[in-house]
């Protein structure tokens, strides 16, 4: 009996031994995150990210910033009022060039969203926009090379056999929702208002679709998250993080249009939640990161970078635009 009490003593202080050799987990830290997000396809993958940061589920505490014009938000990241940012992707990489590799590009976020919308059923070919007149949004963004990049590889020359005037989102919209004009060009949502407000107007053509056809090698990809070097290199673990709830919160949105559209009006990344939750299937969310995002986007680069070379700044970004190089 004296044996096995020993034998039981022992074991027992062994196992107190290996538990209080455990090394202690450290405690999950909110790191404070300055945080933008446009309105509209580029933001509204973070709808459910800015739900758990106002109610302190978050993994980082984030300070956010929503615009409606990407180059405010291009300016707050060259000026250093943000840390992280959703943005079009030629200005990413105009960004770059400008403050001369100061941003790194960590994920991908939308693919094509791009739309022409006609009233009527003339238009059944990128052929058949000879002639017309086309009301677009995006002057020096994705929008304006996409377009004219897909018109002119069918043949179609600026201002010869076609014309486009730009304007800003919110004219096009209540314009074509009113019935006023007859072609325009817009990315969902404001394409989803137009058509649930007008019944007279319908898709004629999908952008993405058009892209594919020219079998170009590249991929469409309109929306990134940029972040400024300096606090990538100095905040590693809160990149990290943010990577990991964006994911999710992207994931989330796809899986739950309703919920996300009614967080889309209230976080006024989309006008009304019946419209967010009818655009969302045709938003083309996505998320890459890490390595996978030079494969995917470096060959869209290229085709606007050979289409008009100012589309992303000049040059292609450096190795040091993207993860892990």
């Amino acid at each position: 009996m004296k044996k096995f009490i020993t034998v039981l003593m022992a074991s027992l202080l062994a196992v107190t031994m290996l538990v209080g050799c455990k090394p202690k987990e450290e405690p999950a830290v909110r790191y404070d995150v300055n945080f933008g997000v446009l309105k509209g396809p580029t933001g509204i993958g973070a709808s459910y990210l800015l739900e758990k940061n106002s109610t302190g589920e978050s993994l980082n505490n984030y300070k956010v910033t929503i615009e409606a014009e990407a180059n405010s938000m291009i300016s707050r990241i060259a000026s250093g009022a943000l840390d992280i940012a959703a943005i079009p992707t030629n200005a990413a990489s105009a960004l770059y060039n400008k403050t001369n590799g100061d941003v790194k590009i960590i994920a991908l976020n939308t693919a094509g969203v791009l739309y022409i919308l006609e009233k009527g059923n003339s238009i059944n070919s990128v052929a058949d926009l000879k002639g017309k007149m086309i009301y677009a949004v995006g002057q020096g963004s994705n929008p304006e090379y996409v377009l004219k990049y897909i018109l002119e590889q069918n043949g179609l020359k600026y201002d010869e056999d076609y014309h486009i005037e730009f304007r800003d989102s919110a004219a096009v919209t209540a314009s074509a929702a009113s019935g006023s004009l007859d072609v325009c060009m817009l990315p969902v949502p404001a394409a989803t208002t137009v058509l649930i407000k007008n019944s007279e107007m319908r898709v004629a053509l999908s952008l993405s679709e058009e892209w594919d056809k020219l079998n170009n090698g590249s991929t469409l990809t309109m929306g990134c998250i940029v972040v400024r070097k300096e606090f990538y290199e100095n905040n590693k673990k809160a990149v990290e993080q943010f990577l990991k709830e964006y994911e999710e919160s992207i994931n989330y949105v796809k899986a739950n249009p309703q919920d996300a559209g009614a967080l889309c009006e209230k976080y006024e990344i989309v006008p009304s939640a019946a419209i967010a939750t009818k655009a969302i299937p045709d938003a083309n969310l996505i998320f890459v990161s890490g390595k996978d995002i030079r494969p995917t986007i470096e060959g869209y680069f290229k085709v606007l970078f050979d289409a008009d070379p100012k589309s992303i700044g000049g040059k292609l970004p450096g190795d040091d635009f993207y993860p892990g190089e």
